[in-house]
């Protein structure tokens, strides 16, 4: 599935956000494509700990029984290097047959599973969990800006990241921007979600039965921000957008504009309780009867706590999409074990 399309001009002249992105990030020497992979740029839940996995893996033994089967696909989209799909694998339940699929556009890594099918698109026509885990947000979009007089303009920028005002937003992104992100203003900024909306719809569209869920920094239509949210970060650094292929580039995500029919959006920190993950500490009690359980405990419960702490991974939203799911109370049931 690519990550979003993109056209415009190459060289050194200004060109739109969305197509500078795109070549930054996928094209010759694109960040996304070098081979430490996102792990070593940046710290995702994926990566804070083992009990996302886990977590994730009992959603996936929660849809095959909402299936009525024992055998079901996983798709994870944007899969980085393997990690996820890796430690989903190890902790999903005896009796659980799972065809895992890998979607993303650099070479596949040596040593994984082979169990794991890597490809450039998802599979179609399947049945069971697809899981996108910060993948939206990497997928290019336009930034637009209001000037001066009113007019709201795309902007233009140069690989070494100095910005200029372009056209006018017309057509489908105008339309986009009224109904989901309404300009507030001159020097006011927005990011083009339509581009997220689309690619979300067509990976929704590969399931034939199933959940899929996207899970990101998010905001919604009532707070969005004023100036538009786009960064950079390399080395585990916060640094300025520059699309130079040098760093990744990122922008937080419309997810309420992405939600199709009979979603469910809920932030991360709910979303983990429901599926058992919680950053309570164990009883001290355990210290005495059994002090390396309670080692343990205590250090499940920090990685808990990371992954759905209040200002951090905890506030990701969690887009839930059930396909051909009916009769269910939500798209997120408890699962806790």
């Amino acid at each position: 599935m690519p990550r979003g399309a993109a056209d415009g001009r190459c060289g050194t002249g200004p060109v739109r956000w969305r197509t500078a992105a795109e070549r930054a990030l996928y094209g010759p020497g694109g960040f996304y494509l070098r081979p430490e992979g996102p792990a070593g740029h940046f710290r995702t839940s994926v990566h804070a700990s083992p009990l996302f996995a886990a977590a994730v893996a009992r959603l996936l033994a929660d849809t095959a029984e909402r299936l009525g089967t024992d055998d079901v696909a996983l798709v994870d989209l944007g899969a980085g290097r393997g990690e996820l799909l890796s430690g989903i694998l190890a902790a999903v339940p005896e009796g659980l047959t799972v065809r895992p699929y890998a979607v993303e556009r650099a070479p596949r890594p040596a040593g994984l599973d082979p169990r794991i099918a890597w490809g450039t698109e998802p599979p179609a026509g399947v049945s069971g969990l697809l899981f996108a885990n910060e993948w939206l947000d990497n997928v290019p979009v336009d930034i637009a800006e209001t000037g001066p007089d009113g007019v709201v303009r795309y902007v233009l920028v140069r690989p070494d990241g100095s910005e200029e005002p372009g056209d006018p937003v017309e057509g489908p992104d105008a339309e986009w921007l009224a109904r989901w992100w309404p300009p507030a203003g001159p020097g006011t900024r927005a990011e083009i979600g339509r581009p997220r909306d689309e690619a979300w719809a067509a990976a929704v569209a590969t399931l034939e039965r199933g959940l899929a869920v996207a899970v990101d920094y998010a905001h919604v239509r009532d707070a969005r921000p004023l100036f538009g949210t786009l960064t950079g970060f390399r080395a585990g650094r916060e640094v300025p957008p520059v699309p130079d292929g040098g760093s990744d580039l990122t922008a937080h995500v419309a997810l309420d504009a992405c939600a199709l029919p009979g979603a469910e959006l809920i932030g991360q920190r709910e979303a983990l309780h429901r599926l058992g993950v919680s950053g309570a500490r164990p009883p001290l009690s355990l210290a005495t009867t059994d002090p390396a359980a309670y080692v343990r405990a205590l250090a499940a419960a920090g990685e808990a706590a990371e992954l759905t702490a209040r200002g951090g991974l905890g506030d990701f939203g969690w887009l839930m999409q059930p396909v051909g799911l009916g009769g269910t109370s939500g798209a997120l049931r408890d699962c806790r074990p």
